[in-house]
C-alpha cells in the first residue's frame, strides 16, 4: 500500500519517499525535509513515528491498517480524499503534548527518552516496587504498585485508562500519575501541568524497568531516579475533520457511539 499512496503523490506532481521507522537514520534524514509523514499501521506505528517528527515539526497523516485507529485520520479506503484535501491547504494542525524522561544512576544521566503516549515504571517480576515522587521539588507520598504510569493526554486513552485514570482531551497540556494495583498506597491519579517536574526514586531489591510508549525498556536497579517533563516539541496531526472530534472518535473506538 505504501507503494501505491507514492504513486498517487507522484501522478499529483509531489516528491515521495518510503521507510521503515526502525531504519532510524532514514528516518531522522527524511522527516526534517518533507512536509508530511504518512504513517501506515495501527497506534503503536503512530507513536514510534512521533518520536521521530516531533523534532522536526513535521506533521503526521496517519492511515489506520490496526485494530483501533485513535490516532489515525483515515483508513484504506478514503485516503486520497483525505490527501487531496492536505494537498489543497484544507486541513488544521493538532498539537499534542510530549513526555521526556531522563534516567539517573548515582546522579549521573544515563539516558534520554521521549514518549507521545506515556512512560510506565514497573517490577521486573510480578512483585510491587516502591516509587519516592516528588513533584517540583516537594516530596509528595511513596507508591507501593506494580506500575506507575505517567501519561499524557494521548496516553490517557491506553494504558492508563485501562487502570482506572482519567480521559484528558488533546486540547490540554496536562500530564498524568496512574498507580496501577497500588497496596496500601495512593490509589488515584494525579493531574500535573505542563511545566511540572516529576522525580521518581526506584526503591526494589529484584530490579524494575521503565518502558517507553510500550515500545523502548531500560533496566532500573535500587536507588535508580527519573525525571519526567514536558518535552520542548509536540508531535503535530494534520486533520481533516471537525475541530471536536476527540470524544466522538473515542466513544466510537470504544463501542459506545450513540
Amino acid at each position: 500500500m505504501a507503494e501505491e499512496v507514492s504513486r498517487w503523490l507522484v501522478a499529483k506532481n509531489h516528491t515521495s519517499w518510503i521507510g521503515n521507522t526502525f531504519n532510524e537514520s532514514e528516518v531522522h534524514e527524511e522527516s526534517q525535509k518533507s512536509d508530511l509523514m504518512i504513517v501506515l499501521g495501527g497506534d503503536g506505528s503512530i507513536l514510534r513515528a512521533a518520536r521521530f517528527a516531533a523534532p522536526y515539526d513535521t506533521p503526521i497523516l496517519g492511515i489506520n491498517m490496526g485494530r483501533i485507529g485513535f490516532l489515525s485520520e483515515t483508513d484504506p479506503q478514503n485516503w486520497p480524499d483525505v490527501l487531496d484535501k492536505f494537498l489543497n491547504n484544507q486541513y488544521w494542525t493538532e498539537s499534542r503534548l510530549m513526555l521526556r524522561a531522563k534516567h539517573l544512576r548515582n546522579g549521573q544521566e544515563t539516558a534520554d527518552f521521549i514518549a507521545l503516549n506515556d512512560f510506565v515504571i514497573g517490577g521486573a517480576r510480578a512483585r510491587v516496587v516502591r516509587l519516592d515522587l516528588s513533584v517540583d521539588g516537594d516530596e509528595i507520598t511513596t507508591y507501593t504498585a506494580d506500575s506507575l504510569i505517567v501519561a499524557t493526554p494521548t496516553g490517557s486513552t491506553a494504558y492508563s485508562m485501562a487502570a482506572g485514570g482519567p480521559l484528558i482531551p488533546p486540547v490540554l497540556n496536562n500530564f498524568l500519575l496512574m498507580p496501577v494495583a497500588p497496596y496500601l498506597s495512593l490509589d488515584r491519579a494525579l493531574v500535573l501541568h505542563q511545566e511540572a517536574q516529576a522525580h521518581i526514586r526506584v526503591h526494589s531489591d529484584h530490579g524494575a524497568i521503565l518502558t517507553v510508549d510500550g515500545q523502548e525498556t531500560l533496566e532500573l536497579i535500587d536507588n535508580d531516579e527519573i525525571l519526567i517533563t514536558r518535552h520542548n516539541h509536540v508531535a503535530r496531526f494534520a486533520r481533516v475533520g471537525e475541530k471536536g472530534y476527540f470524544y466522538r472518535r473515542l466513544f466510537k473506538r470504544l463501542g459506545f457511539e450513540r
